[in-house]
């Protein structure tokens, strides 16, 4: 997946980036280790933002805002933030690595072996979403006020589902530095608009209730089995279409208390603010009154034991793949580390170059050479007059002994 011109492993600052396991309009994507100086390591995505972006005062302003603001949010169903900055003049958020798929490419998969998504796991999904969104909105500073944060772009993208069945919210705040104003490629917001709400598609202020609504598409998608606005083959969702936000009557599937769930949904997709759930909190009794009444509550552990059931094959190839591609590239990085200096000019320049680790300075390079063989060495004074006392002594004890 990386590009002609790049060679990985790669140093980049702090990390060591392995796999390039992503590209949109707006970042790369990378595997990486990060490494203490205690010889502790974890896994993390860095996502590097475009030069393009990057490049922009505006666009990075607003990222470091938003980015700092995330680094606040500590959730079991929010993706952790661990590091933001700048380096080679790209900026970049690291943030865990959750190993699984996200939303998209979970429905995806549902697609091609023609499994559908259990109703009670698709509530699930929805309820933790909701449940990062309502520890969000609430967070505080450490001087007690409201941090206001909105995400902006909720949307299957940024749902990351773990092979244990768990589901964490990615990405906060970024789409607000999307909208900086700065000229920002198309590529970068295309699609967003089948998850905004009409508020967010005419360009008003938005607050918590632009999150509610995205989180609202979601649900009703996952009850439908398809996109909320139909469009031709291979086009996206325009923002015409996401302002006017008409919403069809989601189909009978049968589920228990149905028309109690449509509500749900058609409330939380209320084109008038004041007449849509309030705050994710809101949004999240109901879902979850709803789901207790129909017997359709569950947990990670049964949703993970799902996965496995369904896609375990793929998900231990797609785990073995990765650790086995990431241990070869572990162990090719530690060796351009350990050669020694003066097989710098030979291959094991050739080898710290392609792992992207740097060679020695020159003025370094070269001054450990293999020492000659030392002289053999006289023995000293002390040693004598030693040597001489044990003979004595054995003589003296002989002779009394006779």
């Amino acid at each position: 997946m990386t590009s002609a011109e790049e060679q990985l492993p790669r140093r980049f600052g702090q990390f060591l980036l392995f796999d390039q396991i992503g590209e949109g309009g707006m970042a790369r994507i990378y595997l990486g280790k990060r490494s203490t100086e205690l010889g502790g390591s974890r896994r993390v995505v860095v996502k590097q933002i475009l030069p393009m972006l990057s490049g922009s005062p505006e666009f990075s302003r607003l990222f470091i805002e938003e980015a700092k603001l995330s680094a606040q949010l500590t959730h079991g169903s929010i993706a952790q933030v661990i590091d933001l900055g700048r380096e080679e003049g790209q900026l970049y958020i690291a943030m865990e690595y959750v190993e699984g798929f996200d939303l998209r490419e979970l429905l995806k998969a549902c697609t091609k072996k023609q499994i559908p998504l259990p109703i009670e796991f698709t509530l699930w999904i929805v309820g933790e979403t909701l449940r990062a969104l309502d520890y969000a909105h609430r967070r505080r500073g450490d001087d007690g006020q409201k941090l206001n944060i909105v995400h902006r772009d909720v949307s299957p993208s940024n749902i990351l589902i773990s092979f244990e069945g768990e589901v964490k919210l990615c990405d906060f705040g970024i789409a607000r530095a999307m909208g900086s104003g700065e000229e920002v490629p198309e590529e970068a917001i295309q699609g967003k608009a089948g998850y905004m709400s009409p508020e967010a598609a005419a360009g008003e202020p938005l607050d918590a209730r632009a999150d509610v609504f995205a989180a609202g598409i979601m649900l009703w998608e996952l009850l439908a089995g398809r996109r909320l606005y139909r469009v031709a083959k291979g086009a996206a969702p325009s923002l015409d279409q996401a302002a006017r936000a008409e919403i069809p009557e989601l189909p009978a599937r049968g589920y228990p208390n149905e028309a109690e769930l449509h509500a749900i949904v058609m409330r939380l997709l209320s084109r008038d603010r004041e007449a849509r759930y309030p705050t994710a909190q809101a949004a999240l009794r109901d879902l979850e009154d709803y789901a207790a009444k129909a017997s359709l509550l569950t947990s990670p552990l049964r949703f993970g034991e799902w996965l496995m059931e369904h896609f375990g094959a793929e998900i231990l190839e797609r785990r073995q793949q990765r650790e086995q591609r990431a241990s070869e590239l572990e162990r090719e990085a530690a060796t351009a580390l350990e050669a020694p200096p003066e097989s710098a000019s030979g291959s094991a320049l050739s080898a710290r170059v392609d792992s992207g680790i740097e060679p020695s300075p020159p003025s370094l390079q070269g001054m450990v050479r293999p020492s000659a063989p030392a002289p053999a060495r006289r023995p000293g004074p002390a040693l004598v007059v030693l040597v001489l006392a044990v003979i004595a002594l054995v003589v003296f004890f002989a002779l009394r002994g006779s």
